[in-house]
């Protein structure tokens, strides 16, 4: 039985829109890619150090995984892809964080979904409700959109990407 699960992908170091293009390809070796959002850029948010902004998108996807295996994988592909985890939110060539896996709530050590701060984070929710503004928290019962809509204007910036 597959699971749909969204994520969140970012990437701020290198060709970051290669970055992502590369993420999600990889990614279908976990499930059965559904959706991806347009790529967006964004200012970087709960950071102590100057880095550059980041490009973000939100992926859409099918699984049979459970989530502990998913995100065992989903680790592996961020260090296959060159991640290296030096500092908290330092910045990185990828970075991969799961905000649904079905209507399922897991809180256990290293894993919290759905993902514990994306209500209050504009680079997750405007990619999101690009391709699942339907969806729905399943805590608050609200939808993405609803969510992102709900928003204050200090949740980052955030404006939509055009490639050169």
């Amino acid at each position: 039985m597959t699971k749909p699960v969204y994520l969140s992908l970012g990437s701020n170091l290198g060709d970051r829109a290669a970055n992502l293009r590369e993420a999600v390809r990889r990614l279908q070796s976990l499930g059965w890619v559904t959706a991806v959002s347009p790529f967006y850029e964004t200012e970087p948010v709960e950071v102590k150090q100057s880095q550059p902004w980041f490009l973000n998108c939100a992926v859409a996807l099918e699984t049979e995984l459970m989530p502990k295996e998913f995100l065992e994988r989903a680790l592996a592909l961020e260090a296959e892809m060159g991640r290296r985890r030096m500092e908290p939110k330092g910045p990185r060539t990828i970075d991969i964080d799961i905000i649904f896996f079905g209507t399922e709530v897991v809180e256990v050590p290293g894993l919290t979904i759905p993902h514990s701060a994306m209500q209050q984070r504009r680079f997750v929710l405007e990619p999101l409700a690009e391709i699942a503004g339907a969806v729905q928290h399943p805590l608050s019962r609200r939808t993405v959109r609803e969510l992102l809509d709900a928003l204050p204007g200090n949740g980052g910036k955030v404006r939509k990407y055009q490639e050169e």
